[in-house]
């Protein structure tokens, strides 16, 4: 009993679903009891024990790959079963969103993958998803692996590195950013040093995933013994695959309320202090300039010559007049 596929594209399909009349193979992954999902093997042949578990292709950004998808129902009656794509999101087609897979049938669905021509190199992870009966039925999923070719480059950076107080200690926060067009497992390492030295090293430590190209993911580390009183540098770093490498800083000054407030005193006092040492200092100054400005004024000097020039005719005249009665004695 031949069946017939209901193509989504209609006319424009890549290619059509096939079926061939056979029993269903030992070698088959079923879902549930009626009927399974798996790659076909190449050139035609029914499955195998040697048959691959998962889809494999590879191509440059810009190729078209495909390859098919076997459904066999070795039941007693006619499965209806949908497909789609998944983790790979517009670049896989599927020939038919939806075949009929009549008993004791199997059905060849190809499908094709499109690689951008600006995909960045590097692997790539999705699946086909076949179920039937609805939300609640059986489903099957066939993995699809897929590579990009070409030139990689492995980049990572650290960024907006931040450290606060919080309770008792301190948090420090940061970012790794992917640069490059590869996934990254970072490795992430931390240090501090304060004025007497280092008071804090976490050794490199892998984080939890993978970071694809492009992404950014921000992270927060708990600092519960962080000094109370010093003035410490930050470091993080990161390091993955490839030579990537990443380094940022920074600065965290941690004084108590009461110190704080202590220094604040201390340096209101001194300003103020300064302050009124400047401003004395200032009206000294002016005092000295009018004192000099004043004795040496042009007036003040020659006021002063005549009354000491006349001071000295005084006494001349004196001397003269005492010195008359000897002269009228000598005539």
């Amino acid at each position: 009993m031949p069946f017939r596929t209901r193509a989504a594209v209609g006319a424009a399909v890549l290619a059509t679903a096939t079926a061939v009349l056979c029993p269903a193979p030992a070698v088959a992954r079923p879902a549930a009891p009626g009927w399974s999902a798996a790659p076909a093997p190449g050139g035609g042949a029914r499955p195998g024990a040697q048959d691959r578990p998962y889809f494999y292709l590879e191509g440059a950004p810009g190729t078209v790959l495909s390859d098919r998808l076997s459904l066999a129902n070795p039941s007693g009656r006619t499965v209806t079963v949908r497909l789609r794509g998944s983790g790979t999101g517009s670049w896989l087609r599927l020939a038919a969103p939806e075949v009929r897979v009549p008993a004791r049938t199997r059905a060849a669905v190809p499908f094709t993958v499109t690689v951008p021509r600006g995909a960045a190199p590097g692997s790539r992870s999705g699946a086909i998803v076949a179920s039937s009966g609805g939300t609640t039925g059986p489903r099957d999923r066939v993995p699809v692996h897929l590579r990009v070719t070409g030139p990689t480059l492995s980049a990572l950076t650290v960024e907006s590195v931040s450290v606060r107080a919080s309770g008792d200690g301190a948090v420090i926060r940061y970012a790794l950013v992917n640069r490059g067009n590869t996934v990254l497992r970072p490795r992430v390492a931390v240090r501090a040093d304060g004025v007497l030295g280092e008071v804090l090293r976490r050794p490199a430590r892998s984080l939890p995933g993978g970071l694809r190209p492009g992404r950014r993911v921000e992270r927060t580390e708990k600092w519960p013994d962080a000094p109370g009183l010093d003035a410490v540098k930050v470091a993080v770093t990161a390091t993955a695959e490839g030579g990537a490498y990443g380094s940022a800083t920074a600065g965290y000054t941690a004084i108590p309320w009461g110190a704080a407030a202590a220094a604040a005193a201390v340096a209101a006092a001194l300003a103020v202090g300064g302050r009124v040492f400047l401003l004395r200092k200032r009206r000294a100054r002016r005092a000295g300039g009018a004192e000099r400005g004043a004795g040496d004024r042009p007036g003040a000097a020659r006021t002063g010559a005549p009354e000491r020039e006349l001071a000295g005719t005084g006494a001349g005249t004196g001397t003269g007049s005492e010195s008359a009665p000897g002269s009228g004695a000598r005539a």
